[in-house]
């Protein structure tokens, strides 16, 4: 391994947010898991939490880039697991999801312990997931589409969650254990 090499990945590992992640609720496209994953190492993230859609799962590897090795991913059984060892660690839950009680994605404070919920392709979020939730969260969209592609959208919130932490200071110290 080169010393370039070896910098970089003590580099990453020193900027690792162990407190920000992404659950995905029944995602069941492989591209889009696999973006998914992508967008969370990109912006830092240590963890990715999911419930697999029954058919199962296997990661597009020219997707994913590599970044499998760099995210653990949890797999929960079920979303109210899923939620319940979030909330016991800690973490505000927002959902994307389109409510009445949704607001701007980037009014919510991603300097908090929390993790982001991305529904499905088809149903989005469920409803008992969507529940539970501290937060609604939307991308305001200012053309005729109701909606992004879920890895689209799990990369601008995930975008703003790391600006607010930027700014905080949360990358200046090593937080992984």
């Amino acid at each position: 391994m080169t010393p370039e090499r070896l910098a970089r990945i003590k580099q990453t590992l020193n900027t690792r947010q162990p407190d920000l992640s992404v659950l995905t609720d029944q995602v069941h496209k492989p591209r889009n898991l696999s973006a998914i994953i992508r967008s969370c190492d990109a912006f830092g993230l240590a963890n990715m939490h999911v419930v697999w859609p029954k058919e199962g799962f296997r990661a597009f590897r020219k997707t994913a880039g590599g970044s499998y090795n760099w995210v653990t991913t949890h797999t929960h059984r079920s979303m109210d697991e899923a939620i319940q060892s979030l909330k016991g660690q800690g973490h505000k839950l927002y959902a994307a999801q389109l409510s009445d009680r949704a607001i701007d994605f980037r009014d919510v404070d991603y300097t908090l312990p929390c993790t982001i919920i991305l529904g499905n392709e088809v149903d989005g979020v469920s409803v008992d997931a969507a529940a539970q939730a501290d937060e609604h969260i939307v991308i305001p969209m200012m053309g005729m589409v109701e909606s992004l592609n879920v890895s689209s959208a799990c990369a601008i919130v995930l975008s703003e969650a790391q600006r607010q932490r930027k700014l905080a200071g949360m990358f200046d110290q090593r937080r992984m254990p």
